[in-house]
């Protein structure tokens, strides 16, 4: 027999007889207790009470003469007892092509309005959302237009429905359409008042930035109106005091106008938060950004490896590491996938990349630094010369702005209109600048900067300017680092001493990678662990796999999150990170 189909009752065994006997008595009651409910509610609704339980599948019965009987309420919980194959529409799907079908859609409710004898609800799905009208008739009683005004924000409803064309244009929703509703079931309930509203969340930053402005302008005109009360007549006073009060309650007005939620506020309801429109845009396109990095590198002989993020010994020299108890001894959480990489050149992989978690102990609150993010990373043996890598690194990045720009062009101007920026600017070859030339532009713009000193934040910023202004570029690529801020085992440049075969890569003059040739001798790497601070015997593995022989590689590490902030202007990469991990901030 199908183990799929039920046994008829003949078949099943005694026990089993017995136990459905059990539940049928006890279903027998429930529906007598049931009754005895409803006959109560009955006769309070023809006392002038009235209920406000409405029926939907499973549920307790309405009032009487309801000619929406049956057509809303609160399903029951979900718990995968059945399925019933109903097919549901998504909400982006809505189009011309539908009108005059009827269809369900699952979403949440975001806004309900209740206009006389008139209801209108917003849904939403993800970033896309659907106006659905009802209105009371021959089929739509008052009791279903109060049940559909009860419904909490947020909460999530079965609506079905005939697509219909509206009478006006709809400026508040993605989808031109209507739908003319004939059913309205809650699925799950959100609960009152939330601790944050998606409206608030998903204010454009202008009227923010406008609102600020005017708020300033008013506590500076009231501070200089109390500063001019000194000296003046009673008469004048009062008359100063009015205007003062006419500006406080100004001011107080302009303050009520937008709620403004501190960044704070969102992250520790990032659940909600996430649900506005440009976040939902800003995470599609940090996903397609994975997945252009992953498409051009398989297009180019590369494979995927995974490496330990639990290890033995600091990867980039000590600084800056978690450690934490390993059993008996101590371990590291990986700053950086970089020596596994190469060893996966050493086992004759060839052309390596990793997607994956990076961990930095970096006590720093800035707008662009994290103590957990995303690492896109690869490594590659060459022939002749690193640049063979630095041109690859080139072709990866105009690959992943292009296919920004073609596969997510509405997501970008979703994110655009919360967050104005410039399309991002960039040149075909990438632009390559070695470290020398951008001294000497620092210099000329008047920044004090040594030969062989790293760049500064504020040099960076600086630089970027200076570039976009010459090269009319956002994103360039700067080699030949100072050995001296390069690790260990960056490759020396052999024709300009204190020089290195080491670059980064920036956006709008912020740092999105940075990487270089390695050293593959292993007595030139363990000279230069010594000479940088280095315990050989830390890093001892590492060594002895250049021992069996190495093709010469280099490679580089990019962070997601910066890539994904920077491509959009946007002004921290908390915005770019799921739930954002800092020196502050652990949960959620």
């Amino acid at each position: 027999m199908d183990p799929s189909t039920t046994p008829s009752d003949a078949q099943l065994p005694e026990k089993s007889k017995k136990q459905l006997n059990k539940e049928k008595k006890e279903q027998e009651k429930k529906e007598k207790i049931e009754k005895a409910k409803a006959a109560k509610r009955e006769a309070a609704a023809a006392g002038g009470g009235e209920s406000n339980t409405a029926k939907g599948p499973n549920t307790n019965a309405q009032p009487m003469g309801d000619v929406s009987e049956g057509r809303y309420g609160k399903i029951p919980l979900i718990t995968s007892s059945s399925r019933e194959g109903k097919v549901f529409t998504r909400v982006e799907q809505i189009d011309e092509s539908k009108v005059g079908q009827k269809v369900v859609v699952r979403a949440r409710l975001h806004s309900s309005r209740i206009q006389g004898n008139s209801c209108f609800l917003v849904l939403r799905q993800r970033q896309f959302t659907l106006q659905c009208v009802m209105f009371k008739g021959a089929d739509i009683s008052k009791q279903f237009l109060n049940f559909a005004e009860k419904i909490n924000k947020e909460s999530i409803i079965d609506v079905e429905g005939e697509i219909v064309v509206p009478q006006q244009a709809l400026k508040s929703t993605t989808q031109q359409f209507e739908l003319k509703i004939w059913s309205l079931f809650v699925v799950t309930s959100a609960i009152a008042p939330l601790p944050i509203q998606i409206e608030d969340a998903a204010r454009p930053a202008p009227l923010l930035a406008q609102q600020k402005v005017e708020i300033k302008r008013l506590e500076a005109q009231i501070k200089e109106a109390n500063d001019q009360l000194e000296g003046l007549t009673e008469e004048e006073k009062k008359k100063k005091e009015t205007e003062i009060a006419s500006l406080v309650e100004e001011k107080n007005k302009a303050s009520s106008k937008y709620t403004r939620l501190s960044r704070s506020t969102r992250l520790d309801n990032r659940v909600l938060d996430l649900r506005t429109p440009a976040n939902q845009a800003i995470f599609l396109i940090q996903s397609g950004v994975g997945q252009l990095f992953r498409e051009f590198l398989y297009s180019k002989g590369f494979m995927e490896i995974h490496s330990p993020k639990l290890i033995g010994c600091a990867s980039e020299g000590g600084a800056n590491v978690f450690k934490l108890g390993y059993f008996e001894g101590s371990a590291y959480l990986a700053q950086s996938p970089q020596l596994y990489k190469q060893m996966g050149i050493c086992s004759d992989f060839e052309r390596v990349f990793e997607v994956g978690p990076v961990f930095r102990s970096e006590n720093s609150l800035t707008h662009r630094h994290l103590c957990e993010f995303v690492g896109l990373d690869l490594e590659m043996a060459f022939n002749e010369h690193y640049h063979e890598v630095l041109d690859l690194l080139g072709e990866l990045f105009i690959f992943i702005f292009e296919g920004m720009e073609s596969r997510y062009g509405k997501q970008l101007d979703i994110v655009r209109e919360q967050f104005p920026f410039e399309p991002l600017k960039f040149k075909k070859p990438t632009l390559r600048l070695e470290y020398p030339e951008a001294v000497k532009m620092l210099r000329d713009a008047g920044v004090e900067i040594g030969d062989h000193e790293d760049l500064s934040t504020p040099a960076e910023k600086k630089l970027g300017a200076l570039v976009k202004e010459k090269y009319d570029t956002d994103f360039y690529m700067l080699d030949k680092f100072p050995t001296a801020v390069r690790p260990f085992y960056t490759m020396p440049d052999p024709n300009k001493p204190g020089y290195s075969n080491a670059y980064d890569f920036f956006i709008r003059g912020e740092e999105i990678m940075s990487g270089g040739q390695r050293i593959h001798d292993p007595d030139f790497l363990i000279k230069r662990c010594n000479d940088c601070g280095v315990d050989p015997k830390t890093v001892e593995d590492y060594v002895n796999s250049f021992k069996y022989g190495i093709l010469p590689h280099a490679g580089g590490g990019i962070g997601l999150e910066r890539v994904v902030m920077l491509s959009m202007g946007l002004k921290n990469i908390r915005q770019t990170s799921l739930f954002p991990r800092d020196p502050k901030r652990l949960t959620p």
